[in-house]
């Protein structure tokens, strides 16, 4: 049991300092004429964290904040502008042969829209069976036919349903079929990018006790990306708050929803609709998100926040950790532990 737990514990994802920059410039010839420099995008800047065997950590923060980009990385569908990305030991970047087509077979995505994310030409047994047949995970057709009927059993849906097409169903149906491929080449890893999003609320409950179901049969890890925090909220172990393409805070879910530490994410979670809470004066996040192509000098968050100082305005703060009700968590914030009471 003490061997069993301690692999539970053991990290599966490690992500070191990753960043993404994107060329937003205009044509040659334009900045030639206006003699403007080249215009860079920090979408992600810098964000480290880890991920334990088993276990849910989720990624939140307003549009724009470099969440889905992120995840992105974490699959190879962006390869990082600098940093470095470990699935299960191996680095995503120089990984060859063998062992790259094994650390492929670890990792699947579960995207946001089940409309666009299933072809509309294919049967539901080959959408399935794609990613079983391009990684080359069996190769009797027979086998394969079993699997697609194990996988659609495991969403709680009939084998009777391969030989129909994505537009027979609803949305979240083909959500389902969605997790069917992803868990089709038995993965570890898996990125769901925002995948209730586009449901209904009563469909979205269903889909997340589906997932969180499949973890526990199946021994799954998930990084889990949304902006609803009452979905976080039920299925994470861990919460990252992004804001700008940096991690603000990072911490036990039980943690950071009852003792959140960093002003943003303070104002995030004022702003969750609570019937307990009616005529309770809340705060409100002033302003707007800043132009990313310009972001602010220090804390890029300073602009909004009623703490801050002088040292916000001038230096970034660096992710460092802290003790917070006898747990340790993780915040980018001069003010916690300094001068804020």
């Amino acid at each position: 049991m003490q061997a069993e737990a301690k692999t539970q514990q053991s990290v599966l994802v490690k992500v070191q300092n990753i960043g993404k920059y994107f060329d937003v410039s205009a044509p040659l010839l334009n900045r030639l004429i206006e003699r403007k420099p080249k215009t860079i995008l920090k979408a992600v800047d810098g964000v480290s964290f880890e991920i334990r065997r088993g276990e849910t950590l989720s990624l939140v923060g307003e549009s724009g904040c470099g969440k889905s980009t992120t995840a992105r990385m974490l699959v190879g569908l962006h390869k990082p502008t600098f940093g470095r990305v470990e699935i299960n030991g191996l680095d995503m970047a120089t990984v060859k042969g063998k062992d790259a087509k094994e650390l492929h077979n670890k990792i699947q995505m579960i995207f946001q829209d089940p409309y666009a994310s299933l072809n509309p030409r294919w049967s539901v047994g080959r959408i399935i069976a794609e990613p079983i047949i391009a990684q080359k995970v069996l190769t009797d057709k027979k086998e394969i036919q079993d699997r697609i009927d194990s996988v659609l059993w495991l969403v709680n849906m009939s084998p009777e349903d391969k030989s129909r097409y994505p537009h027979q169903f609803s949305g979240g149906q083909r959500q389902r079929i969605s997790i069917a491929r992803s868990i089709a080449i038995h993965p570890e890893f898996i990125v769901c990018d925002e995948p209730t999003s586009a449901l209904d609320v009563s469909v979205q409950a269903q889909v997340l006790n589906l997932m969180q179901n499949l973890q526990k049969e199946i021994g799954l890890t998930y990084l889990f990306i949304s902006h609803n925090l009452s979905v976080v909220h039920h299925i994470s172990d861990r919460v990252g708050v992004m804001y700008l393409g940096r991690l603000v805070e990072l911490a036990d879910k039980k943690i950071l929803f009852n003792y959140p530490l960093h002003p943003y994410t303070q104002l995030l979670l004022d702003a969750i609709p609570d019937i307990r809470s009616v005529g309770k004066p809340r705060k409100k996040i002033q302003g707007e998100v800043p132009n990313p192509l310009e972001p602010p000098a220090g804390c890029t968050f300073h602009p909004r926040c009623s703490y801050a100082k002088d040292i916000c305005r001038k230096v970034k703060p660096e992710m460092r950790k802290v003790e917070n009700m006898g747990s340790i968590v993780e915040v980018a914030c001069h003010a916690v532990g300094n001068w804020r009471k």
